[in-house]
């Protein structure tokens, strides 16, 4: 049977509830930062949040603004490539798919300043601005893998007799109303037919970023200990279209579309200090906290599923989903070192932390007018998907190492790494039987369970007077576990099982970025 599609979406069903919250795997999306911002500081792996004086450490460490003895204006932009990403995935000459998506993207990364006064004799009060692409969504993922009997139709199959109006995703209401009924002798329907899986093909092209916007008040005591404190507002731009298709026995075959569009804004405070231990000494030590994000988030999707057999009998049903909710992300904890020798070499190193567990999933509960006029929303956590989470997700650790040497007063060359550990817990999965709004607004079952990050930065800068110019390159590699869809498991009637293996995917990543400033 052959089996070469095209993507594209039919006309969609609303759904609605009259609140809303989100699901565990669509938060993870938001919730971590990518190694991003100028060049010098992308060159060194992240590791400056002791040594300062670089932009980028006013969204980690606000003290590192504190450190800036001039005035300096930059903007950094570059290209990023996926390496190994394929859009026309297949299993056999019978069986692929086309996805539509871009491999290399153009990218504007970071734009900024920091105005700096004098206010003592070794004291100094600055300002600062400064955006930077804190994600960037841009990916291809495809898998394919066999289904062994499992299949789409069929988890919905083993749910019927448990679906309620929050546990019932897109997906399964589009199943549920082409699937044959099966009925008991009074006519009362129990059941629904099914048809086992032989093989699946899914691909995904996701796009867009999360940009982030700073302020930033920083200072010094005696050129000795620095302080600083930034707000952050952040702009979320996220969407996605993914095809799943599977093989299914009796030459049946059944498509899976969805569109997702993410968007809205949060905010966040970080606070930072950095201070010399021994005074004079070019050693110190870096501190900071950054509190959650508080994103206040609006997704409008839609899901498409398909039927048909080598006769062109086709059914088709299409749900879509409009709704706005809440997500708040964990506190942030950073300790960093850095050390200079004789205005030469720089040496960095960073250990931050945060319990992606605790992510707060929120659901709109209305709102109201306050004694002022102005409305404000009301909200509540959304304690089974926050179960779910803390059963899924875990604490990170991020390492960041960077060195800076300069091989002439003008040219110097920087090389770093940069390590994430895993956010997911081994076994995690998405569970879609979890009595949630989240689960209901659900147009996907899929999930994928990441690893460790590793990065490898190098880079070069050049100073021309008052004008400067850095070029860094990174490496990016996240290898991960992919699942069509949940497991289940009938202890009753293992025939009833719905077990799928994962297929390993990867997520490769180039980055070459430029950054030209100018101080003053």
């Amino acid at each position: 049977m052959t089996m070469k599609k095209k993507y594209l979406l039919a006309a969609m069903v609303a759904m609605a509830l009259p609140a809303a919250a989100q699901e565990t795997y669509q938060d993870t999306k938001l919730v971590q930062n990518e190694l991003n911002g100028t060049a010098r500081y992308v060159g060194m792996g992240g590791a400056m949040e002791a040594l300062g004086a670089d932009l980028s450490t006013i969204s980690t460490n606000p003290a590192g603004i504190g450190l800036f003895r001039s005035s300096q204006v930059a903007i950094s932009g570059g290209l990023v490539a996926q390496q190994d990403a394929t859009t026309t995935p297949s299993l056999s000459n019978n069986f692929g798919i086309h996805i539509n998506g871009d491999k290399t993207n153009a990218s504007f990364d970071q734009g900024g300043f920091v105005y700096s006064m004098r206010t003592g004799y070794k004291n100094y009060l600055n300002f600062a601005f400064n955006y930077h692409k804190s994600r960037n969504f841009d990916q291809i993922l495809t898998a394919g893998n066999k289904l062994n009997n499992a299949s789409q139709n069929k988890l919905t199959a083993m749910k019927y007799p448990y679906l309620t109006d929050y546990n019932m995703n897109a997906v399964d209401a589009c199943y549920t109303a082409m699937l044959n009924p099966i009925k008991d002798a009074s006519g009362k329907q129990t059941g629904l037919d099914y048809l086992n899986g032989t093989e699946f093909l899914y691909g995904q092209y996701q796009k867009g970023y999360i940009g982030s916007y700073d302020f930033n008040i920083s200072g010094n005591i005696n050129d000795r200990v620095f302080l600083g404190l930034t707000f952050g507002i952040h702009d979320v731009h996220y969407q996605s279209n993914s095809l799943y298709s599977e093989n299914l026995e009796k030459e049946t075959s059944a498509d899976a579309y969805e569109s997702l569009k993410i968007t809205g804004t949060g905010y966040d405070l970080k606070a930072g200090v950095i201070f010399r231990p021994i005074e004079q000494s070019p050693f110190r030590i870096g501190l900071y906290v950054n509190t959650p994000v508080w994103y206040d988030l609006h997704e409008a999707a839609a899901t498409d599923v398909s039927m048909f057999n080598s006769s062109n009998n086709k059914l088709d049903k299409g749900h879509a989903v409009d709704y706005d909710y809440k997500v708040y992300t964990p506190w942030k904890f950073g300790v960093s070192l850095g050390h200079t020798i004789d205005k030469m070499v720089a040496i960095g190193a960073t250990y931050e932390y945060a319990d992606y567990s605790r992510i707060d999933n929120r659901i709109n509960d209305g709102g109201g007018y306050d004694a002022w006029g102005y409305y404000y929303d009301n909200s509540s956590s959304d304690d089974a998907m926050n179960s779910n989470t803390k059963r899924v997700l875990k604490g990170v650790s991020t390492l960041k190492l960077g060195a800076e040497v300069k091989v002439m007063p003008q040219l110097a060359v920087r090389a770093g790494y940069n390590y994430v550990s895993p956010m997911f817990n081994q076994g995690g999965y998405r569970d879609g039987s979890i009595e949630s709004p989240g689960s209901f607004y659900a147009t996907s079952t899929d999930y994928t369970n990441w690893k460790s990050t590793n990065r490898w930065t190098c880079g070069v800068g050049y100073t021309a007077g008052k004008f400067f110019a850095d070029l860094a390159y990174q490496y990016t590699q996240t290898n991960g576990d992919f699942y069509p869809f949940m497991s289940y498991y009938d202890t009753a009637n293992s025939s009833n099982n719905v077990i799928v293996d994962a297929t390993k995917v990867n997520f490769k990543r180039n980055q070459v970025l430029l950054t030209l400033g100018y101080k003053f």
